[in-house]
């Protein structure tokens, strides 16, 4: 329930990212939950563009009164590393408030192409160098770096093709003209897979997808050291009050053991993944500093951000 101090007016969240996708969804989620315990109107404000940092922006510029969220993804820890000039520091701009709810990558392929296994694709790219392609939605985005980590700890040489977002690379790997794989959520890779126009592999988590329980972690596949888990997360603007941020976070945790929003989580491929603010701390700075380090190995070059539009 509220206290005397807050909420006394309408909520915003902001998603940095396309309607109708994952974090979309989470945030609808959290907004009709918060509605219904604390009484008040929760706008859900899509604000996609340049990897995230569009909205983020709009966020960590919002007052610190606790009536601005921003949901964060994985991009939101890539791109320090792959900007040079980001108008907000992602770790030191914002209020962590909780992670929210995450699933797994998967290393799918075009079901044509004649590889079974972990183990077949890595000895494959070693006896056949740069013959394997994997798509991404973008330079920097994580399913680019989800691949230039495997490459990292199994020795490969996978070329990337990025292209303008994720659907034009579900599409060229549908084609399986040029390019024959892409790490890809679990949430929109399922459909593909169901249909048999994709092969999974494995999965990228420490542990097995509920919507995939047959496929094998990375891990289990023979890749040690293996692990992307993309998880998103609910972000206040710095100097929002530590209670604010602390019964925030409380309601979030109470909102992601109900059993009904449980299912609805596990329906689109993901799974809820409550935390404390400081532990959500903890994980933005690990998250950060690891793909600072894959970004330095694959010799990525960091790029000057384009103008942000008006906001």
């Amino acid at each position: 329930m509220a206290n005397a101090e807050y909420p006394t007016k309408p909520i915003r969240i902001i998603v940095p990212f396309p309607a109708a996708g994952p974090g979309d969804m989470l945030a609808r989620i959290l907004a009709e939950r918060f509605k219904a315990s604390w009484g008040q109107d929760v706008e859900v404000d899509i604000r996609p563009g340049i990897n995230g940092i569009v909205g983020s922006a709009i966020g960590a510029k919002a007052a610190p009164d606790g009536y601005t969220l921003i949901i964060a993804a994985s991009a939101h820890y890539v791109n320090p590393s792959i900007y040079r000039n980001l108008p907000f520091d992602p770790f030191g701009d914002f209020s962590p408030i909780s992670l929210v709810a995450g699933g797994p990558n998967v290393m799918v392929f075009n079901a044509a192409v004649p590889l079974y296994s972990v183990a077949e694709v890595i000895a494959y790219s070693k006896a056949n160098s740069r013959k394997l392609r994997y798509a991404s939605g973008g330079h920097g985005s994580p399913s680019h770096l989800a691949g230039e980590l495997f490459n990292m700890i199994a020795g490969t040489d996978l070329v990337h093709v990025p292209y303008h977002g994720h659907a034009a690379a579900g599409v060229a790997l549908s084609e399986g003209k040029d390019v024959q794989l892409m790490f890809d959520a679990v949430f929109t890779c399922m459909s593909h897979i169901k249909n048999g126009d994709w092969r999974a592999l494995a999965v990228t988590t420490t542990k097995r997808a509920s919507a995939l329980p047959g496929l094998p972690t990375m891990v289990e596949a023979g890749l040690s050291g293996y692990e992307v888990s993309p998880a998103m997360g609910l972000l206040a603007p710095r100097e929002t009050p530590k209670h604010i941020v602390n019964q925030l976070s409380a309601e979030v945790a109470r909102i992601m053991r109900m059993p009904e929003i449980v299912e609805r989580i596990r329906g689109f491929g993901a799974e809820p993944m409550p935390n404390s603010p400081e532990q959500y701390s903890d994980y933005i700075k690990s998250e950060i500093a690891k793909w600072a380090r894959v970004v330095k190995h694959a010799g990525i070059e960091m790029q000057n951000l384009p103008a942000l539009p008006p906001s």
